[in-house]
């Protein structure tokens, strides 16, 4: 008996599954924060350079000027302007060459053609206004510096690459569970290292290695919750599964909004995967995993502890012993196996450029929140906001009309917005037409989850959502790079943002649909899933079996002669 047969008895999504899957909600939410922590560990502030001459002037000497006012003007006085008078921000990297004992309050700040001009020899001084102390300040990432806060992200990316590929493989060599708690442990110990980063390369190498290990908590999260339910509730336990995440995002920009100082930031976002481990014992293997290990002594204990908690008597005698009379060579399966046969090749092919496309206009579409000039928290939150209607329409449009439809309307809406945000000017418009296109893609982002895990066969699931999620990284990877040709022509970037989103929504259409229908078992199943079969003439009417495990009874031959499709 397969394990969604056996789910049948059990419940898809009886009180035992709920436990399990509402702790691993919570691992979604938390694995979220460090994702896009660096918005607020940081970010862009305004800065100007240090003149410690100045700051030998005594305010109170000067009579009818308040102190704030008088050191306003001192540093003032350092920043130049150009022909028009206008302050330019890039001129923040340098300054008038103060050189006078007395301060004047009345000096007029020298123009960039002025002779006196000099860098920030001394350093910079930070506002504070907003942000406390950022990794900007700390380790001046300003100027010739200014471009490694972004390289310290893509470097995190990379290491979400590595963990994606490394952590999924993993997963289907020694187990869901052990692998996701060997992530958690990574992620603590290398998340608080994080906070006392003594420069930039520590800061920036430590947080690849917790981008690295987070992804495997919520990969193994996110299939861990997929195995251990019934066809007709996958949907849901990943659609829901992105609530958690939505909420992440907003409870970040919560935590940044009070906790202004980037270390004790990054120690709050990290202390919650302490608790993890207090709950250990509660988690389970994936059973449909340990049963295609062919380890059925620990599949069946858990079944029956799924059954007592669950409340389930009528539960049939040797139930694996089907599985277990089935001979099949001892195999390892690894990622070649997405590529190796002809119609798994193209299902894969075309579910990771759909992965790396949600991606790259994810982070594109992501730019357009800036427009609200200032409200970094503000932005922050309504960009996860947004994210949560979006999944409550997601969930019973694919629960009705299939994963491949709404994929397709979904992808196509967000490239449609990214292309009208070519035209609506920079302010409030912008901004609605560019959450409108987050609306979008955040939906077709929870749906390709769901429906990779479901087209991908048990013994290289985890694999394939590993290799998936590398995709989607490259994609974000790539977003700033396609974003730098805007130099050349500004509409391009988004050009290529919205034809790629449309054509990878179109390319979904040639998936098979999976609403409704019993997960791959074995590679076979997968190869056949979606695979259309050669008929033959036959005059008998027996009963059609679907190569994805369920059984129509109603459907019976009755041509006497079919053509035979290839």
């Amino acid at each position: 008996m397969k394990f969604d047969e056996i789910l049948q008895y059990l419940g898809e999504f009886g009180f035992y599954q709920k436990k399990i899957y509402f702790i691993l909600c919570f691992m979604g939410t938390t694995t979220m924060f460090h994702m896009v922590a660096q918005v607020f560990l940081a970010p862009s502030i305004d800065h100007w350079c240090k003149a410690p001459q100045l700051d030998q002037q005594n305010c109170s000497l000067w009579q009818g000027i308040d102190e704030e006012t008088c050191n306003a003007l001192k540093y003032n006085a350092t920043i130049p302007e150009d022909d028009s008078g206008t302050i330019l921000r890039e001129n923040q990297c340098r300054r008038c060459n103060v050189t006078y004992s007395e301060f004047d309050v009345h000096t007029e700040r020298c123009q960039l053609s002025d002779q006196n001009l000099q860098e920030c020899g001394d350093g910079w001084e930070y506002d504070h206004s907003q942000y406390k102390a950022t990794v900007v300040e700390d380790f001046d990432l300003v100027c010739d510096d200014g471009s490694k806060a972004s390289l310290a992200q893509s470097i995190y990316f990379g290491g979400v690459l590595i963990g994606s590929l490394l952590f999924g493989a993993m997963a289907d060599y020694i187990g869901r569970k052990s692998t996701m708690f060997i992530c958690i442990f990574i992620t603590l110990v290398f998340s608080i290292a994080v906070m006392f980063s003594p420069g930039y390369w520590w800061f920036t190498m430590l947080r690849a290695v917790v981008g690295c290990a987070n992804i495997g908590i919520y990969l193994m999260a996110f299939t861990l919750s997929t195995e251990i339910v019934g066809p007709s509730k996958r949907t849901f336990v990943g659609i829901v599964l992105n609530f958690y995440i939505a909420v992440g995002i907003m409870i970040c920009g919560l935590l940044a909004y009070f906790i202004r100082d980037w270390r004790w930031l990054q120690l709050a976002i990290s202390v919650p995967n302490i608790f993890y481990f207090f709950i250990y014992p509660i988690i389970p293997e994936s059973p449909r995993w340990l049963i295609s290990q062919k380890r059925f002594d620990e599949a069946e204990a858990i079944i029956m502890e799924c059954a007592r908690v669950n409340k389930v008597d009528n539960l049939p005698p040797d139930i694996l012993d089907e599985e277990k009379a089935k001979v099949e060579p001892d195999v390892i399966y690894s990622i070649a196996d997405l590529f190796r046969t002809p119609n798994m090749r193209k299902k894969t092919i075309n579910i990771l450029y759909n992965w790396m496309v949600n991606s790259l206009v994810y982070y594109g579409l992501s730019l357009g929140t800036s427009s609200l000039g200032g409200r970094d928290y503000l932005a922050f939150i309504l960009s996860g906001a947004v994210e949560v209607p979006s999944f409550i329409i997601a969930l019973p449009a694919m629960n009705k009309y299939g994963r491949r439809p709404v994929l397709c309307v979904f992808m196509v809406l967000g490239g449609v917005a990214c292309f009208t945000s070519i035209w609506v000017p920079i302010g409030w418009a912008r901004t609605t037409v560019s959450l409108i296109g987050k609306f979008g893609i955040a939906a077709s982002f929870a749906i390709i989850y769901v429906f990779s895990a479901e087209l991908y066969p048990t013994p290289i699931r985890s694999a394939g959502m590993g290799t998936a999620s590398m995709t989607a990284r490259i994609g974000g990877i790539l977003a700033p790079i396609i974003l730098e040709i805007g130099k050349l022509w500004r509409p391009l970037p988004l050009i290529i943002f919205s034809l790629m989103s449309i054509s990878a929504g179109l390319l979904a259409l040639l998936l098979p649909e999976t609403l409704n229908k019993n997960l791959p078992e074995t590679i076979e199943e997968g190869e056949a899933f979606g695979k259309k079969i050669p008929t033959v003439q036959q005059e008998i009417k027996p009963t059609m079996v679907d190569y994805s495990g369920q059984v129509d009874m109603e459907s019976t031959f009755t041509n006497k002669a079919c053509d035979i499709k290839e």
